[in-house]
């Protein structure tokens, strides 16, 4: 094995994100046969502090306004930074591990903010331990569930997935260890989307959404058919759609057009003659209900039930991994030898056997906190143990598929689900009323975190495999700052509980939280849930499957709100025009290139700029002009500004040259 790694980077290779042919193997950036520094006190003390600070400030954010932003490329452009600040040489391994570390702070996070408040707003009571205990052992499992996994989505699949997230994190780690034209491109797209989103989320100079109600036949549709069409016209998520590519975008732009333009309207006309509310918890008339209600009590639903449903497709697909790693756990255990014990570090994962013993211990620990930190039952805490052990396993892959996909986890969705499971289960176990509110909450909390964390740390290892960083060195330090994450969370949630509150006039929103509050509380009661559209999805998810459109991208645009959906449409268009326009192929390949270093850039700035924008918000720094951001004219002004944004990125892009090896290996 040779020594450290000096090489100067020269980029990624040209089949990063192409499928790759028989025969053909995908080389990273660095040396699977070189020592490279990845893993030291600075990289593992940063990543530390970059996960306490992201952790508390994601914290604040996603319960005031039920956003969390994603941690990964604002600590990759840190990280980028202090290694160019301090001239460390061959620094791109240590990048890897730092934001691998720090990145925990988002997942961890959304999956305690999604449940946990809603305890507080029930009036129920939640300790440190209780919170930190959930979103520890939730996020190891998380962790654990997903590493045998690693191999297929992040090698096997290889230019499958689009993975858009981790696509701009080694976008910008690649162009902060090279440098040159790669990275001004990256730079100054950065700049131009970053401004661009911080204008809107700072000073509102125009609309974040352009919406056809703003013309009077618009508004007509909308008021008398329940149609309408809204687009984000923000720089980010645009940049998003450029990277997954249309044809994921158009599916997923299909599942949303068959919720805001088929399914919504039909629940409106069939609806609209009902003289009472229909469904738990729901108070108001469908005649009443504007497209965003209908969608939000009915519509959506549907599309969770499609996403589970292809979560199971999904499971019953890879039964032969599944297999194959349980055939490779009874070896390791048995006393053979392990396929991780490769030499080759690129390939190595952390072995069978600690992950095993890890998901017992993790188990024994869930046993134990259930017993003495909420049942007080051996009998009852059993039951909550099984119903994360088996929720969580069979939806990690549906958390890393749709982060493959869309960048986006539909944890929410999935954690809603897992509250009307477990409280059936709990109920018919004869556990109900505040216990049982209580009981169900936490084991939310604990699935919650675990498929969170199984997202976000696929995206971590498609990183390192595209950089050649070593996983089991990822595996390892990711529990790390897993417990850091869960400590500040814990902490965080406390704090704000105390100071704001979560529900009354000045209360913290956590809109996430008061759904899922909304949700067990009928529950609990014993009213019905809305299975016969959950059934609804799932027969919509096996009749795509049968006619071989993905199930999965399709259910997540039903549930995805139309107006993010709609802009990534329309980068996956731009992507789509700018890599076709010539009958060189070379010269596509090379525009295609330049286009997802602009979308990068776009994300990277979008994701930089909303943490400063959401610390100034923290520090009450208000230089919103809301009423021109409420008219009409910042919508028409956002609709033109979104126009001269797509414009910039197809000129930008079509400025690309041809490589000439490629043109010469054509010729």
């Amino acid at each position: 094995m040779s020594g450290h790694s000096t090489g100067e980077v020269k980029g990624l290779p040209k089949n990063a994100y192409s499928e790759l042919q028989p025969g053909e193997k995908y080389h990273p950036i660095m040396s699977p046969l070189s020592i490279v520094p990845e893993v030291n006190v600075y990289t593992i003390s940063l990543g530390l502090v970059m996960a306490i600070l992201f952790s508390a400030a994601a914290a604040y954010l996603g319960l005031k306004i039920g956003q969390v932003f994603e941690a990964a490329i604002p600590i990759a452009i840190i990280a980028v930074g202090l290694s160019t600040l301090l001239k460390r040489k061959n620094a791109l391994g240590e990048n890897v591990i730092i934001q691998s570390v720090g990145a925990t702070s988002g997942a961890v996070v959304a999956g305690a903010i999604f449940t946990i408040p809603a305890l507080y707003i029930l009036d129920l009571e939640a300790t440190f331990f209780q919170v930190f205990l959930s979103s520890l052992l939730g996020g190891f499992l998380g962790i654990l569930f997903l590493i045998p996994f690693r191999k297929y989505f992040v090698a096997d699949m290889h230019g499958k997935f689009p993975f858009p997230e981790a696509t701009a994190t080694t976008e910008v780690l690649v162009a902060g260890e090279k440098g040159g034209a790669q990275a001004l491109v990256l730079v100054s797209s950065g700049l131009v989307g970053g401004l661009y989103d911080f204008i809107i989320a700072t000073f509102g100079w125009w609309s974040e959404t352009f919406s056809t109600r703003i013309v009077p036949f618009g508004d007509m549709l909308y008021a008398k058919y329940k149609l309408v069409f809204n687009i984000n016209i923000g720089a980010a998520v645009t940049g998003l759609g450029f990277i997954v590519g249309l044809r994921y975008a158009a599916i997923i732009a299909a599942g949303s057009f068959v919720s805001w333009y088929l399914l919504i309207p039909a629940v409106y006309y069939i609806g609209q003659y009902l003289s009472s509310p229909i469904g738990a918890n729901i108070n108001e008339l469908i005649a009443k209900m504007s497209p965003e209600a209908i969608f939000k009590n009915y519509v959506r639903h549907i599309g969770i039930g499609g996403i589970a449903m292809a979560g199971i497709i999904g499971i019953v697909r890879s039964s032969g991994i599944i297999a194959g790693a349980f055939k490779l756990a009874a070896k390791e255990i048995g006393g053979g030898k392990a396929a991780t014990a490769s030499t080759v570090r690129t390939e190595r994962d952390l072995p069978m056997f600690v992950i095993v013993s890890g998901i017992i211990a993790v188990g024994l620990g869930l046993l134990l906190f259930f017993n003495f930190g909420v049942t007080g039952n051996l009998g009852h805490a059993f039951l909550g143990l099984l119903i994360v052990i088996i929720i969580s396993f069979l939806f990690t892959t549906v958390a890393a598929n749709a982060i493959a996909i869309v960048g986006t986890n539909p944890v929410s969705g999935m954690t809603l689900m897992t509250l009307i499971l477990s409280s059936i289960v709990l109920i018919s176990f004869g556990i109900k009323g505040e216990d049982g509110m209580v009981t169900a909450l936490l084991i939310g909390g604990a699935v919650c975190t675990a498929l969170s964390c199984a997202g976000a740390f696929i995206t971590d290892l498609k990183i390192g495999y595209w950089l050649g960083s070593s996983p089991y060195k990822q595996e390892t330090w990711k529990f790390v700052g897993t417990a850091a994450s869960a400590a500040i969370v814990g902490l965080v949630i406390m704090v704000l509980n105390e100071a704001y509150g979560f529900k009354g006039d000045n209360a913290l929103q956590a809109p996430q939280a008061n759904a899922m509050a909304a949700v067990i509380e009928p529950l609990m009661s014993q009213k019905p849930a809305p299975w016969l559209l959950y059934i609804a999805g799932a027969a919509m998810a096996l009749i795509l499957t049968m006619i071989k459109v993905p199930a999965l991208a399709f259910a997540l645009g039903m549930y995805i709100p139309l107006e993010l959906n709609t802009p990534i449409l329309v980068g996956g268009i731009i992507a789509h025009i700018v890599s076709t326009r010539s009958k060189n192929e070379a010269l596509n390949n090379a525009r295609r290139e330049r286009g997802t270093l602009i979308a990068s850039g776009f994300i990277a700035g979008g994701a930089l700029m909303g943490v400063i924008s959401a610390v100034m918000k923290y520090l009450e720094f208000d230089f919103m002009a809301k009423e021109w951001a409420e008219g009409d004219g910042a919508m028409y002004l956002g609709l033109f500004m979104f126009i001269l944004l797509c414009a910039y990125v197809i000129w930008d892009a079509m400025k690309a040259k041809a490589d000439p090896d490629e043109e010469n290996a054509e010729a």
